[in-house]
Parts: structure tokens; C-alpha cells; sequence
């Protein structure tokens, strides 16, 4: 097949989307696809990227992490009508997502979307009063039904957006399709001992300490401070304990001013953002990653997390509900001493239950190579179908043409 992936965000940005979208066209070449993407401008891009198109953007109002492109590229345009494409496939409901529409119409091809983000949970970057927010989410779920009832599949990664979908009255067939990792990536024999006892001592973390890790974006949604509300109760009462908080994002510096008003910056510690190539280690500074977000789609760096051998400690979301066993990779939690159980149950109990190695080998399921084939058999089904609608039309329009030659 001939694929076009139209999406917001790509490599080498650092989220979900883009990380989705990376793999998919990568493990789609691998099986023998050929594959095009189409995406933004961003810093840092390479100079080269084999079958990947970008058009001028700038950053995105809602999310200043995320770059919005222009709409239409006529020349762009006159490129795809030639790439010869079986199926769009389009991972953004806005310019790229637009533009991915408009040649689907034109070409008059088969479309599949995927929906990534719950967008629900970002309005109150634009909205700053609760009846303006109310507006806002509502608006959101409207605009979400258009642009899934407008396509021929909706794909989503759990069955908690799928459940959200439906409720949004989404009534087109909707295919749960988990985004996969590169687990290789995340293994911890990748990576030798002395590399991660390098990455601790640049960080002031010695052997001893029992280090709690937070990877991936610093922003409101994702709940951090709650999670920075339990330490003073849990550090002052446990020793050798350490908070890593990896990313970057709007929240730093408030999360940082909360940190040093518990005075506790010696044992919360922020990495700041860091590249997409050198994730894989600073998950090995952790003993047992932790978050209190209930905005995740899928929660990509939980199974991050796991296939690096990390049990987890999350607050209680739907989900988690496919990935986490409770006492067997780790645990959820409702409230701060939810969490401080879990992180004594992981830490300090000696149970005999080997809580990394239950996460690693849970994930094995989550491999890219098993996300590219069940996306494969989305786009067969849907080409399939639409070949049969053709057919069924071509049908039709013979009977009406010889209705009147009689």
C-alpha cells in the first residue's frame, strides 16, 4: 500500500503523537509499505528524512509545545495527486489534519483518523473562568463528533477513548488500536551500569537512593503537583528518597517555586527537557515511576516505564486499566495515602514479588512490530469497504442509466 500519515507532530519532537507516527511509518517500510508524512516545520529537524514533507508553521495557541501548519500547500498538493496513495490517514484534527481531508475529497480516497488527545483537558490554557471553560469543553466535544463522523474509520489507542467517543455520539466504526514502543529502546540491558551511575551523579543521586521518576511533559493536565504535595510526609519519614522529574513545559517554574517553598530542592529534582535518543537511560534512574495525570489517551511513557523494568504508581484512570495489575506491576491510588502505600508496597515491603521484571514482561504485547500489523488490517478493512461502496454506487448508477435507455 501507499499511505499518507498527516499529523501536527513529528519526530524529533518529544510526544505521543509524534512518537506514534515515527514508529507507524517506520514499521509500515519494514512490512513492505510505502509511506509518506506530512507535517510541520520544527527545530531541529534533520536536513534529510526519507518520504517526509513539512510545510511553514508556527506554534499552536492551545498547546505552545505543538506547531500548527498552513493549511493548504498547492504544491504540496500537486505532489500527493502523483505519490499514487491507497489510504490517508490523518493523527490531527487541525491544519494538517484539514489539509489531509481536502486531498482524501480531491483524490478521492479513503480516510482514517486517529484521536490522540482528549482535548477536554486543555481548554483551560485558553479559558480562564469556569463558564468560559464550560463553553470551551463543550465546544470541543462538538468539534470532535465532526471530525470522527467525517471519516470513514476513527482509530483510537484504549477503550477508554473509544467509551469517550461514544458518548460524544461518535457513530462511525471505531477500531482500538494500541500505539506500540520500541521496547528494544527501553530494555535495560541496553544500557550499561556504569552509564547509569554516570547519568545519578550528574544529577547529585547516589546508589543508594530510592528514586521516584516522572518522564514527559510539565504541564497543568498532568497533575505533578499533587504528586510534590505528598513528598514532605513521605521524605521526612523515609531516607535516601529522590524525585526526578524529567520535561519540560509550561508548569516548570511553578512546580519549582512549590519545591522551595516545602524546601525540599535537594531531593526534588528537575532534568529539564531532554532528547528523544537518550529517554531510554534516564528511565533507568528510576526505582518506580509515578503520575497523578488522568488526561492520558493510552499513558505511553506507563508502558515506557514497564518495558524499562519500572513498576508503576499512577492515579486511578481508565487507562490504566489494561496495563496495570494492582500488587502485581504496581499500584494506583485515589489520594495521597493511596500513594504513599504504594510506594512503601514497591520500596520497603518485602513481599517477594518481583514488581519490575511482572512490568517488562507485560509489555511484551506492545512491541511497534504488533501496532504496524493491526494498523494494517484497519486499512485493509477500510480499502476493502471501500472498494465494495464503489462497486455498490457503479451498480446503482448502471441500473438508473438503463432505466432510461428503455
Amino acid at each position: 500500500m501507499n499511505i499518507g500519515l498527516f499529523t501536527e507532530t513529528y519526530y524529533p519532537e518529544i510526544n505521543g503523537v509524534a512518537n506514534s507516527v515515527f514508529m507507524l511509518k517506520n514499521e509500515l517500510e519494514h512490512i513492505g509499505h510505502t509511506v509518506y508524512v506530512f507535517t510541520t516545520t520544527t527545530p531541529g529537524a534533520p536536513e534529510y528524512e526519507h518520504n517526509v514533507f513539512r510545510v511553514p508553521s508556527l506554534p499552536c495557541i492551545l498547546i505552545t509545545e505543538r506547531r500548527v501548519g498552513l493549511f493548504y500547500q498547492p504544491k504540496l498538493a500537486s505532489l500527493i495527486k502523483k505519490l499514487n496513495l491507497d489510504l490517508i490517514h490523518t493523527h490531527t484534527e487541525f491544519s494538517l489534519g484539514i489539509f489531509g481531508r481536502i486531498m482524501a475529497k480531491e483524490l478521492k480516497l479513503p480516510m482514517v483518523h486517529t484521536y490522540h488527545t482528549i482535548y477536554e483537558d486543555y481548554t483551560h490554557y485558553i479559558t480562564h473562568f469556569k463558564t468560559l471553560d464550560r463553553r470551551a469543553k463543550a465546544f470541543v466535544r462538538v468539534f470532535t463528533k465532526i471530525c470522527c463522523n467525517t471519516v470513514e474509520q476513527v482509530i483510537v489507542p484504549t477503550e477508554k477513548v473509544k467509551e469517550l467517543l461514544l458518548d460524544y455520539s461518535v457513530y462511525k466504526d471505531i477500531s482500538v488500536v494500541p500505539t506500540g514502543v520500541n521496547l528494544k529502546k527501553f530494555n535495560p540491558e541496553f544500557y550499561s551500569r556504569d552509564d547509569v551511575k554516570n547519568l545519578k551523579q550528574q544529577y547529585g543521586i547516589h546508589e543508594t537512593d530510592k528514586v521516584l521518576l516522572y518522564l514527559g511533559r510539565i504541564s497543568k493536565e498532568k497533575n505533578i503537583s499533587e504528586i510534590i504535595d505528598a513528598m514532605p510526609d513521605y521524605m521526612n519519614t523515609r531516607e535516601n528518597v529522590k524525585f526526578v522529574i524529567v520535561g519540560g513545559g509550561p508548569e516548570m517554574d511553578k512546580l519549582k517555586q512549590q519545591v522551595e517553598y516545602i524546601k525540599l530542592q535537594d531531593k526534588i529534582i528537575f532534568t529539564g527537557p531532554q532528547p528523544w535518543d537518550n529517554i531510554g537511560l534516564f528511565y533507568q534512574m528510576g526505582d518506580v515511576f509515578v503520575s497523578a495525570s488522568q488526561s492520558e489517551t493510552q499513558g505511553l511513557t506507563y508502558i515506557e516505564a514497564m518495558a524499562a523494568g519500572l513498576p508503576i504508581v499512577a492515579k486511578q484512570d481508565k487507562c490504566l486499566e489494561e496495563i496495570l495489575e494492582p500488587g502485581f506491576n504496581g499500584y494506583d491510588f485515589r489520594d495521597k495515602d493511596g500513594l504513599i502505600q504504594g510506594l512503601d508496597a514497591i520500596f520497603f515491603h518485602e513481599d517477594g514479588i518481583p514488581y519490575g521484571v511482572n512490568a517488562k514482561n507485560k509489555m511484551k504485547k506492545y512491541s511497534t512490530e504488533e501496532f504496524a500489523r493491526n494498523m494494517e488490517r484497519v486499512y485493509e478493512e477500510v480499502i476493502q469497504r471501500d472498494a465494495i461502496s464503489e462497486q455498490r454506487a457503479a451498480l446503482e448508477t448502471k441500473k438508473i442509466s438503463n432505466l432510461f435507455h428503455t
